[in-house]
């Protein structure tokens, strides 16, 4: 009998090789959701047809990983993309760099906590994996599948 390792489940294991304090992991939690709101943002600001378009090549990529997860990715960016659309035009720019740099801040606190480097060094998929792996923290609460 053979056991079949799925693509995502090595993606986390070896993005959470980089995330075991607890510390790490809290931020990660608060600053992953943050860089991808402000990211959106930024795409934003150039014009919201750039944001969106990111943002279904990202989900293409997460559906091809784990459709639960796309599932999930999916609500996580249309709310975010709702509240881009909702703020006053002028403030999406200023507001996203702020989000960006403190949200990226954070991130590398967490790692020097941590003592180890970020994973997108080695790999930058893992920059589109750090949602996913905030994201299964969730459907591991609720017990979903991924």
């Amino acid at each position: 009998m053979s056991i079949t390792i799925r693509k995502i489940d090595v993606l986390l294991g070896a993005y959470a090789e980089s995330h075991r304090n607890h510390t790490n992991e809290v931020i990660h939690c608060i600053c992953v959701p943050a860089i991808v709101f402000a990211l959106l943002g930024l795409l934003w600001a150039l014009h919201p047809l750039v944001a969106t378009l990111a943002a279904i090549a990202a989900l293409i990529y997460y559906g091809a990983l784990s459709l639960p997860f796309a599932a999930g990715m999916v609500l996580m960016v249309a709310l975010m993309l709702l509240v881009l659309d909702a703020l006053p035009g002028r403030s999406v720019l200023p507001l996203s760099i702020v989000v960006f740099v403190a949200a990226w801040v954070g991130q590398f606190i967490g790692h020097h906590i941590e003592g180890k480097k970020p994973s997108f060094f080695d790999d930058l998929r893992f920059l589109l994996i750090g949602p996913l792996f905030v994201l299964s923290f969730l459907y591991k609460r609720w017990h979903l599948p991924y």
